[in-house]
């Protein structure tokens, strides 16, 4: 018998049964797949737009024709609904939704508390230890930027703690004029106090303090005749100055966000401008997924609730466009980050200069990226005629082995598609029980558990498999499929060249062992050796670290009494191997279960 044909979803009659309460509904698809996620202040009003007009936009009609299934969820309020809405969308990330692809936390300065010298840091992740943090910056880039400023002006120790305990002599940074030298006492606590309270005051925004204090001390130091401290105060006065004069927020202590939207070409790009206690702290570019036809003012609305949802909020966020439900949003941030959050469209002076900023920012950067993804584009179409594929490949995926003469030896699997890498597909794969150094082997084991979830039906499978190698990997590669019973995916190997330079790789096909020699200006090839070298340092990246991490825990595992706790307190206590390898005896014994005997061995097994 055949299954009974699916029902129309009848969207008049579901309304007709629906609440006027607020909440959040879901729009599924005849297989179950979510298309839309949406919010509203009155569930049978809204829901009921969708199946009682006359006529719709093209984008909503295409949707409203695949909807089978609706569910609703009743919130107590618009605000709830609104934070249930954001919450769905970055989880479940439905088709038709504007979805802010953004998974990385914030970066932010660290100053170290409870100590004599604090020392300034780059921090990500969670802020639960003793000291102050300022941002959250845009960019890993802008945070390092200011630290590199904080040293020139300030010269507060940013070294771990771990090097700083040891030192029996100044650093480099000493020596270039970036450090005061505290850890062999070349500067009273009293002193570097005074250029950490410079920092924050710095950091808060209150740059001009400092340099009304700095201007009287280089005063004193000219009344006392010392005309080289006054010299020196003199260039940071300086320094400063112009400082805020490119940074500056003008007559505000600024807690604000600048955004704008462009969309072109069916893609769409965010630039936010970030201030925080009146100092630019840079910009950041998005590039949110967007349904069809959706308009700037569509994908700022979704940005705000997405972004904002798991984010410090801002005082102001300023737009270049008026918002739907500008209002109910402001009242929902400002609920989650307990002060008041004003979001304004309409602005004047100095921050409708930062808008128009925010704006030509998104227009260049989209405009680059649209010229990124036609060569992108005109590469795959070129790939595409040069191993006579019958369409461009969706997803490529390449192999590569790294090791140290057979030693924590790893394989990588990097993947490609249409739009560049696909970072979230990257896998790794840890090789044992093989020969040291037999890179077939490795290859054999890294590609059969790839594949074995593929033929088990599980995982995305590629178009096209390179493999980082010649005619001996590439049949590795063969042998892997055909056990497996895998057909239909393409097999090629990038061989160096015989001078092993950039533009000269040989493509290997598989099968025929056909060798085709694109050339270097080939845009085949320029994919392909990206592709290639995204691969190799992706592996040897793994390497590194698995390489590491057993060479710290060897040399530990062989001192007698050193179990896996203790081990552990040492790396942590000293900030890893080599901390331990610098500390002495009276130092190993501060830490908890180390007695001086074993702290004798420890210190032996290191130096011997």
């Amino acid at each position: 018998m055949q299954p009974a044909p699916l029902q129309a979803f009848d969207g008049k009659a579901f309304v007709s049964t629906l609440t006027t309460s607020p909440g959040v509904y879901r729009y599924f698809d005849e297989d179950g797949e979510l298309l839309y996620v949406g919010k509203a202040s009155s569930l049978k009003k809204r829901v009921g737009s969708y199946f009682l007009k006359p006529r719709m936009e093209p984008r909503i009609a295409a949707m409203v024709s695949q909807i089978a299934r609706c569910e609703i969820t009743v919130t107590r309020t618009e605000a709830e609904a609104l934070l249930l809405e954001s919450q769905l969308i970055k989880a479940l990330k439905p088709r038709y939704n504007i979805l802010l692809r953004d998974d990385k936390s914030y970066p932010y300065i660290y100053l170290s508390g409870g100590e004599d010298y604090p020392r300034l840091a780059f921090h990500r992740g969670a802020r639960n230890q003793p000291g102050r943090y300022f941002g959250p910056f845009p960019s890993a880039f802008a945070v390092r930027e200011s630290l590199n400023l904080m040293q020139k002006l300030f010269k507060v120790r940013q070294c771990e703690d771990s090097y700083f305990r040891n030192r029996s002599r100044p650093c480099l940074q000493y020596q270039i004029g970036r450090c005061t030298g505290p850890c062999v006492g070349l500067i009273s606590t009293e002193d570097y106090r005074s250029d950490v309270r410079h920092v924050e005051m710095f950091l808060e925004g209150r740059g001009s303090a400092v340099i009304d204090e700095l201007v009287a001390s280089m005063e004193q130091a000219s009344a006392a005749l010392n005309f080289e401290r006054a010299a020196a105060l003199r260039d940071q006065i300086a320094t400063l100055r112009k400082l805020q004069a490119q940074n500056h927020v003008q007559g505000a202590t600024a807690d604000m966000d600048v955004i704008a939207c462009r969309i072109e070409a069916g893609i769409a790009c965010v630039s936010v401008l970030f201030f925080r206690n009146g100092i630019s702290l840079g910009t950041r570019d998005f590039y949110p997924r967007l349904p069809l036809d959706a308009e700037p003012a569509d994908v700022l609305a979704q940005f705000v609730a997405q972004y904002y949802l798991e984010r410090p909020v801002p005082r102001e966020i300023i737009l270049g466009e008026p918002i739907a439900d500008e209002a109910l949003l402001s009242e929902v941030l400002a609920q989650q980050c307990g002060h008041a959050v004003e979001i304004k469209t309409r602005v004047r002076g100095e921050r409708a200069q930062f808008l128009q900023m925010a704006e030509r920012n998104a227009q260049a950067s989209l405009t680059s990226r649209i010229a990124s993804r036609q060569t992108l584009g005109a590469r795959f179409d070129d790939l595409q005629n040069l191993l006579g594929l019958d369409e461009p490949p969706k997803r490529i995926e390449c192999f590569d082995i790294s090791h140290t003469r057979g030693e924590a030896t790893v394989a990588s699997c990097v993947v490609f598609g249409p739009e560049g890498p696909e970072k979230s597909h990257y896998r790794r794969f840890n090789i044992s029980g093989i020969t040291p150094g037999d890179d077939y082997a490795a290859m054999h084991q890294a590609l059969t558990r790839r594949f074995r979830k593929v033929a088990e039906g599980e995982g995305a499978r590629p178009d096209l498999l390179l493999i980082d190698g010649g005619t001996g990997q590439v049949a590795q590669a063969l042998d892997v499929l055909q056990e497996l019973g895998i057909a239909g995916i393409e097999v090629v190997g990038v061989a160096k060249g015989p001078g092993r330079r950039a533009g000269e790789e040989t493509l290997v096909l598989a099968g025929s062992n056909q060798e085709i020699h694109p050339g270097p200006t080939s845009p085949a090839l320029h994919l392909v050796a990206a592709v290639r070298d995204e691969a190799h340092r992706f592996a040897i990246s793994g390497h590194r670290k698995r390489r590491e991490k057993a060479r710290e825990r060897s040399v530990l595992e062989e001192v007698q009494g050193v179990g896996a706790r203790r081990r552990a307190a040492l790396l942590k206590a000293f900030g890893g191997l080599a901390g331990v390898e610098a500390a002495g005896v009276e130092e190993l014994m501060q830490v908890k279960g180390i007695d001086r005997s074993l702290a004798e061995r420890i210190y032996d097994a290191l130096h011997a």
